[in-house]
């Protein structure tokens, strides 16, 4: 796998190693930049293999052997060159491994965030032609296809939450700061979903005895959440602050204008407005359970955030 030491592969990691305890899978390999020195995480960890995806050449080799790819790792802020690197020729040069090596699985985490701006009220897949709007998400969705000619499956969360959460509240709370209102009158529908419930998706797409379905699969939680429903929870959990007046939309855009601060009109938007993609179809080919929704899991994160908010640099929400 790549990206096991990120926000989503972390989670992806501690459950591929449960499931090698259980017998379920043999040898789990994450390839990383640098190798850490101790293992943290319970029970025997991976094999660390050093690669850096900056470097596509590095990966040379890396998938011998291995059965399932599990492809996580992404760019998600910085310049074009480097996220053409990232995004694009290291996927390019895994799936080129991937069919040299003959590995029987792909599985690559992408993002909605292909669609472009929106809003987008219950799309299914590609039924409008992505629009990027980042060279983040423009590299993400070519990468996509170097995966899906190696035969992968791809999946396109929408926002994810959960213990590791560095950009959806970060985000939120610097919104709400600045536009303490529910905006639009929180009718936004979001697509959402748990870190942990994504997390296991991917592990049932890379460990089961049936093939993942492949092609390109939404993998939020089937039922989208509103903006307010979100912020009211997030409220009464104490990680946010409870907002009580309602704003149309242009008066949220003329208060945004009005105080300073690092998130755009458009990533406010992206969390405001209708950004929800039809997902039940994944979990049901899959034969996995979508849990509970993700405000059901949010009391567990609530003292991570209320933590990683008190501390955080103003600077560090970004998409």
């Amino acid at each position: 796998m790549t990206g096991a030491t990120g926000f989503i592969g972390s989670a992806v990691l501690d459950g591929l190693l449960r499931a090698r305890a259980a017998g379920r899978v043999g040898a789990v390999r994450a390839l990383v930049r640098t190798p850490p020195a101790q293992w943290h995480g319970t029970g025997a960890g991976p094999s660390w293999v050093p690669a850096d995806l900056a470097e596509p050449g590095s990966t040379a080799g890396a998938l011998e052997g291995a059965d399932v790819l599990v492809h996580l790792a992404a760019r998600t802020s910085g310049d074009a060159s480097v996220c053409e690197a990232v995004n694009v020729r290291a996927s390019e040069a895994l799936a080129a491994e991937a069919r040299r090596c003959g590995v029987e699985r792909v599985i690559h985490l992408s993002t909605a965030a292909v669609y472009g701006a929106g809003p987008h009220s219950g799309l299914r897949v590609n039924e409008i032609e992505p629009a990027p709007v980042s060279a983040a998400s423009a590299t993400r969705l070519e990468g996509e296809r170097h995966m899906l000619a190696a035969g992968g499956t791809v999946l396109r969360p929408g926002l994810v939450l959960g213990r590791g959460d560095r950009w959806v509240v970060p985000a939120l709370a610097e919104l709400v700061g600045r536009v303490p209102a529910r905006w639009d009158g929180g009718r936004g529908l979001l697509s959402l979903v748990d870190v942990g419930d994504l997390a296991r998706l991917i592990v049932t797409m890379a460990t089961a005895p049936g093939a993942p379905p492949p092609g390109v699969h939404h993998a939020s939680h089937p039922r989208p959440v509103s903006n307010a429903a979100l912020m009211a929870e997030l409220a009464s959990l104490g990680v946010l602050p409870e907002v009580t007046e309602d704003l149309p939309w242009e008066d949220c855009l003329r208060r945004l204008r009005e105080v300073p601060g690092r998130m755009s009109e458009r990533q406010f938007s992206l969390l405001a407005l209708d950004h929800w993609y039809r997902s039940e179809d994944v979990w049901r080919l899959t034969g996995c359970p979508e849990g509970p929704g993700p405000l059901a899991r949010l009391a567990d994160a609530a003292s991570w955030y209320v933590s990683h908010l008190g501390g955080r640099d103003e600077g560090a929400a970004k998409v």
